[in-house]
């Protein structure tokens, strides 16, 4: 058993030295002048009129597109190996979220940020200190997600948002343009843009509260040094501490996130630093269900049935070297480097219902976690024109080398409680098990990759051509002579292709044909388990429409994803012998229609379908968690006839009902939430100062809110979200 009150000064001294230290800096580095207006602080926006390629020679490290209009979400974003692209130049659907929508959310979670996308959904309980989606109805893991283009940097659970300038979206297999992610999900693809310094100086203070007793504090600190601000520092902490709107539940959380970088005439240099912990107490984990009797309704989703002594506890490090060089001004040479050691502990286990009642098993586990991740990129972003053709085109090539220990221990006799009323049994330890381990399995992703952007019509007819060879190889190692016990080595080249062709400047048509490389994970109940699988291909279809406005950007695309997915046959062995075809509608918006008010959000059509599967005996059912409809709606109304600086927001998020098992016999029925909130900007003494109040699910709805994965996850209650915020 923990004591929370005795660990808690250590992780708040580690943060606290360092936003003390930082704060100290500042303070010697300020001047009066330094007095920022929330004006000059605001990120440029920019409508119709954004560049149709931002050059080779701007690369990645500098900042990243501009905010369209709104400043909720960027003009461009990043295409991989392709560097930056306008958002209606680029065949793909693609949202970039900016800084400034996170904080106007007071989004304290990846899952806070991605709520604004129609296509996207959370796969794990948002009270589990783990991140999950579903993109495009298939699933997409913590490990999976990138930092500044990198996979194997963030943390491998629960990356932290504060360092964050831009969170990326991209809807469909990534594998050309970005490579194979670490678990190679295919649904699309998620890149962290980190902050970098600000022309203008920057310190800001956010204090907050977050329901039940959660206290927030966080620091944004920015300068530029040198005779042209060539040199920039940017640190972001914070530290939450407190319980949380679910019972038993308490959470500590810290990060630490140092960000340089250097900006000269032809070079460029950045190198990221982080250090982030998270303990969690009663910690919530998604749920199985038995078959045969229909899904019992959701609980009181403050109603907790994970024990108290239960507890998920977590650290990573980590690093990330970025450097750009011109070599002139249509060639641009580059390369990157990064580092993570996450480490975990877990106790505690997925409940299992095992009838309508709701009453459930739960057989208490310790499973530590241990990764170490290597991961690298160096390619040339160039242009060059061939008569009437204009080529910008990309050549990388990279490599991610990980390791992971992971092994369970039982823990005592499985209890036995019901998720309506949960019964208290007698705390259990840990203690005395195995935390060193050497690595249970080891993965090593590298590939090679070359793409070309051919425009004619100044622009206004693009092709995307490319290809990437990927090899992929996993094995299963013996936790006690850590000798191979299975190896897997394959390699595919995963072709691209993608077509805008714009009739006018204001209209984009898009295509493109994309791939996904997967490496399966065997479940531990076949007889092969210790076996990995090799990479097994997805592909998808896709065509779309954008309009840009000026001050306002719709989207439409349509698409068709396929994935080979795995089952047990008979004698359980675990056979790749399944298909699943994910068809869709997609319809977003984005943009300020009219001043002061802005909107965010849209609308995802889905028809999930089994075509192969065991037998044939479900072929045609609806795909387990794919709901048919999902619509995320985020508007801002500001009300400078109550008072200048106010702003009321809203939020609508619906998801349609799910299928739990393959026989479509057990089922989750639909759900919505509202979230409201206020916003007020003012000046006091020359300072900008930001008040916000959010309430999240304001109905206190309570809901199943996902199936993916064939696991059950409960939604999140009713939560307070309070702050001020102060620019020095």
């Amino acid at each position: 058993m923990r004591f929370w009150m005795r660990k808690a000064p250590a992780l708040e001294a580690i943060v606290w030295a360092v936003v003390n230290g930082a704060l100290l800096c500042a303070a010697g580095a300020a001047r009066a002048e330094d007095a920022v207006q929330l004006d000059e602080l605001s990120v440029e926006t920019q409508g119709r009129g954004v560049p149709k390629s931002y050059g080779a020679s701007v690369g990645v490290v500098s900042p990243p597109p501009p905010a369209y209009a709104g400043g909720q979400v960027g003009s461009g974003s990043r295409l991989g190996l392709l560097g930056n692209r306008s958002s209606f130049d680029q065949p793909y659907s693609q949202t970039s979220f900016t800084d400034q929508l996170i904080r106007d959310q007071q989004a304290h979670t990846l899952q806070d940020v991605i709520n604004n996308d129609p296509a996207v959904r959370t796969n794990v309980p948002p009270s589990s200190g783990i991140q999950g989606f579903l993109i495009r109805g298939f699933p997409y893991f913590a490990q999976d997600i990138a930092f500044n283009g990198l996979y194997g940097v963030s943390d491998a659970f629960n990356p932290a948002i504060e360092p964050i300038e831009r969170v990326e979206v991209l809807h469909g297999p990534g594998n050309l343009l970005t490579g194979t992610p670490l678990f190679g999900n295919i649904g699309g693809v998620i890149n962290l843009i980190p902050k970098r310094a600000l022309d203008a100086p920057l310190t800001r203070v956010t204090q907050g509260y977050i329901s039940n007793a959660q206290s927030y504090t966080a620091l944004d600190l920015s300068r530029r040094y040198g005779p042209s601000s060539e040199w920039g520092l940017r640190f972001n902490g914070a530290y939450q501490f407190g319980r949380t709107p679910i019972d038993l539940q308490q959470l500590e959380f810290g990060v630490a996130a140092l960000a340089l970088d250097y900006r000269g005439e032809n070079l460029r240099v950045s190198a990221d630093l982080g250090y982030q912990k998270t303990d969690l107490n009663a910690a919530f984990r998604t749920r199985s269900v038995s078959s045969g009797f229909p899904i019992p309704r959701a609980p009181d989703l403050r109603i907790n049935p994970q024990q108290s002594w239960e507890y998920r506890d977590s650290d990573n490090k980590s690093v990330a070297l970025r450097a750009e060089y011109d070599l002139n001004d249509a060639l641009t040479l580059y390369a990157a480097y990064g580092h993570s050691q996450f480490y975990q502990e877990y106790f505690g286990a997925v409940l299992t219902i095992f009838n309508a009642r709701g009453d459930f098993r739960e057989p208490i586990n310790y499973l530590p976690y241990i990764s170490n991740a290597d991961t690298a990129e160096a390619g040339l972003r160039g242009r060059l024109d061939t008569g009437p053709v204009r080529h910008e085109f990309g050549i990388a090539a990279t490599g991610l080398w990980y390791d992971q220990s992971q092994i369970s221990y039982p823990v005592g006799s499985t209890i036995v409680s019901n998720i309506y009323a949960p019964i208290t049994v007698p705390p259990r330890s840990a203690i005395g098990q195995t935390r060193a381990m050497p690595p249970t399995m080891a993965r090593s992703n590298q590939s090679v990759a070359v793409a070309d952007t051919l425009s004619i019509l100044d622009g206004h007819v693009q092709l995307t051509l490319g290809g990437r060879w990927q090899s992929i190889t996993v094995k299963s190692l013996d936790p006690r002579t850590g000798s191979t016990t299975g190896l897997a080595d394959s390699g595919a080249f995963s072709p691209g292709a993608g077509l805008v062709v714009k009739p006018w400047e204001a209209l984009s048509l898009h295509a493109n044909y994309s791939e996904g490389l997967t490496a399966p994970s065997v479940p531990v109940a076949a007889v092969n388990a210790n076996q990995p699988f090799g990479a097994v291909r997805s592909d998808q279809i896709e065509a779309g429409v954008k309009y840009d406005f000026g001050n306002l950007g719709l989207g439409f695309a349509a698409y068709d994803l396929q994935q080979p997915f795995g089952f047990l046959d008979s004698s359980s062995r675990f056979r790749i012998d399944g298909t699943q075809r994910n068809r869709g509608l997609e319809f977003t918006a984005f943009g300020e229609p009219v001043a002061g008010i802005r909107v965010v959000g849209g609308v995802s059509l889905i028809d999930g379908r089994l075509l192969k599967t065991q037998g044939g005996q479900f072929n045609g059912n609806v795909a387990i968690g794919v709901p048919a409809v999902q619509l995320n709606l985020y508007g801002e109304y500001d009300l400078p006839w109550l008072a200048p600086g106010l702003t009321v927001t809203g939020r609508v998020i619906y998801t349609a009902a799910q299928y739990y098992d393959q026989a479509n016999s057990q089922t989750i029925p639909d759900w919505a939430t509202l979230d409201l909130g206020l916003r007020y900007k003012t000046i006091l003494q020359d300072r900008p100062v930001t008040w916000q109040a959010n309430i999240l699910n304001v109905t206190g709805n309570n809901y199943w809110a996902t199936t993916g994965r064939g696991l059950l996850a409960p939604g999140a209650p009713r939560t307070v979200l309070i702050s001020a915020s102060v620019d020095f």
